[in-house]
Order: C-alpha cells, then sequence, then structure tokens
C-alpha cells in the first residue's frame, strides 16, 4: 500500500475507531493525556427557585461525578481529584462568587495539585426550561484559559442534565479525534 493511501486509511480508522486504536494499528505514537482537575459545577440561577432548589444540587453533585467519568473513560484527560484543595477552592471562593471568573483561582488550585489544566464548569440557569451547561479549561503552565464549550439544554430534569453532560463530552472526544489538540 502506497503512503498517501496508508494516511488516508489511518485517518479513516481513527474517525471509525477513535484514536487510541488508530495509532496502535499505525504505530504512531498517541497524543499524551494531560492531567485535569475538574472543579464543582456551579450554578448561577437568578430565579432561586426553593421548590427546584434540592433537586438541582443533588443533579450538580450528579453531573460532576458524571462530568469526570467520562472524561476519563474516553482518555480525553486523566482526571486528578480536586479534593486535596477543598480549603483553598473554598477560600478562593469567599473571595470570588464564580471560579469560571477567576484564572487565579485555577492557577492557583492547578499549581497546588500540580496538575496541567483545571477544569471550571458551571450551568446558567435562564428558566425552568432554558439552562446551558459550560465548561472552561485553565491552562496552568500558559496562565490562560485555553478552552471554553457551551451545551444548551431543554429541561431542568435529570435527564436533560445527564444528556448535556454526555453529548459536551462525547463532541469533545469527536473533535478530538480529528485535530488532537482540541482542548488540550
Amino acid at each position: 500500500m502506497n503512503l498517501g493511501r496508508r494516511t488516508v486509511v489511518a485517518s479513516a480508522a481513527a474517525l471509525w475507531f477513535g484514536w487510541p486504536r488508530a495509532f496502535a494499528q499505525t504505530g504512531a505514537a498517541a497524543p499524551k493525556v494531560r492531567n485535569i482537575a475538574v472543579l464543582q459545577i456551579e450554578l448561577l440561577d437568578d430565579q432561586n427557585n426553593p421548590l427546584t432548589k434540592a433537586a438541582q444540587e443533588v443533579r450538580l453533585r450528579k453531573a460532576l461525578v458524571q462530568l469526570r467519568q467520562e472524561l476519563q473513560e474516553r482518555q480525553l484527560y486523566r482526571v486528578v481529584d480536586a479534593a486535596p484543595t477543598q480549603a483553598l477552592q473554598e477560600r478562593l471562593r469567599a473571595q470570588q462568587e464564580f471560579f469560571y471568573r477567576c484564572d487565579d483561582c485555577a492557577a492557583q488550585v492547578g499549581q497546588q495539585l500540580g496538575v496541567d489544566l483545571v477544569m471550571t464548569p458551571w450551568v446558567q440557569k435562564v428558566s425552568e426550561l432554558i439552562l446551558n451547561f459550560n465548561v472552561q479549561i485553565f491552562d496552568v503552565a500558559a496562565g490562560k484559559v485555553i478552552f471554553s464549550k457551551s451545551v444548551d439544554m431543554r429541561g431542568n430534569e435529570d435527564e436533560s442534565w445527564m444528556r448535556a453532560v454526555r453529548y459536551l463530552v462525547r463532541d469533545m472526544a469527536e473533535k478530538r479525534a480529528i485535530n488532537p489538540g482540541y482542548g488540550q
């Protein structure tokens, strides 16, 4: 098989099977999987509806577990436990309303954990029907945000939150298969 055809076959395999298998088949080195700390999901809720508050707290915790797990399972990142920085995070949260608005907060958490990247996720609740799931990735060494992504959700229900996280991670994985630097 000539080199041009081999490249086309390898590219098709990468899209079909995903990068890890394609690299194993072609003998090329797989892209480095960077380590990331995924912080708590914050909620921007101007409505502050007491009837949905308890359910939303549960959704926030479940969505965080799902987000960390899916990022790890798809080998997009090596997810590092952020719990050792809990005291630091609480101190910084007392100074800043939201982590995603504070690049220095992400830098401090990332430096203390010794990770490459810090993900700050948040959900913006416009109404009970319209919500947005957002993530921002801060590169600790570069000292800047390198990635932002938003997914619309329809309905403030368990299933819509799960679908939003699933779609966000799946879309990142599909784009990473085409462009290894996506989200890096």
